[in-house]
């Protein structure tokens, strides 16, 4: 699929093609999405756009947004299939509701039995095809309603586990309670559960304290646009 040019005439951008963002913190994706609809609506003069993005990024996280427009759109899942990487920081020590910190800490673990030679081995144990339950906290739908929206009103829902795919995981620093790493995974894939499990299986707790995506198949970070320059460029 064809990179955006903002030299694009809107038969052009009606016809398809892909943006490279490089998402703040604090922005939800569809805000994103919203932010290029409109802006390149009234560049470009077009009454009608279709605007959407091939993967979620919670607003805590930073990294690479896809965002597809005009007939790009129909290829969404295409870039949804493909590998994805991941860098961060799980912290140990507590859990939080969220499994990172869009709410408080809740309970209390130890973490002075860890070092890294039980924290590197432990990753072992996530890689290849495993079950995974998705954090009360995500956009999931059970029963016609989000999961947050159940979480948000305090009410119980069963959720079941479901398989995904972590090629890689790697430690890259340890500076406890803070451990860095990366991570290539494949659709579905919650960063955040994995921090949560990851802290149960080492006998501790542990959350995500930041998230970055840096690429996504052969899109990678570094041409990708902070919103800004896309709104000066433009």
């Amino acid at each position: 699929m064809e990179l955006y040019k903002f030299s694009d005439s809107s038969e052009q951008i009606i016809e398809g093609r892909v943006i490279l963002i490089n998402k703040p913190k604090g922005w939800s994706s569809f805000q994103i999405v919203n932010k290029i609809r409109h802006k390149i609506k009234k560049v470009k003069k077009i009454k009608k756009l279709k605007v959407g993005h091939a993967g979620t990024l919670d607003p805590l996280a930073t990294g690479l947004l896809i965002v597809c427009v005009g007939k790009a759109t129909k290829q969404i899942y295409q870039f949804q299939n493909m590998t994805k990487v991941y860098t961060g920081i799980f912290k140990f020590g507590s859990t939080t509701p969220s499994y990172d910190l869009e709410t408080k800490p809740n309970e209390k673990f130890s973490y002075l039995h860890l070092n890294k030679k039980n924290i590197t081995e432990k990753t072992k144990q996530f890689i290849g095809c495993i079950e995974q339950k998705p954090p009360v906290f995500s956009a999931i739908k059970i029963k016609g309603k989000r999961l947050y929206e159940y979480a948000r009103a305090k009410e119980k829902v069963e959720i079941n586990t479901r398989k995904v795919e972590i090629k890689k995981f790697e430690i890259t620093s340890i500076k406890l309670p803070s451990v860095g790493f990366r991570v290539e995974c494949g659709k579905g894939t919650y960063i955040r559960s994995l921090a949560n499990d990851f802290g149960k299986s080492l006998n501790s707790g542990a959350y995500l304290y930041m998230l970055n995506r840096v690429s996504i198949g052969a899109y990678g970070i570094e041409n990708a646009l902070k919103i800004d320059e896309f709104e000066k460029l433009i």
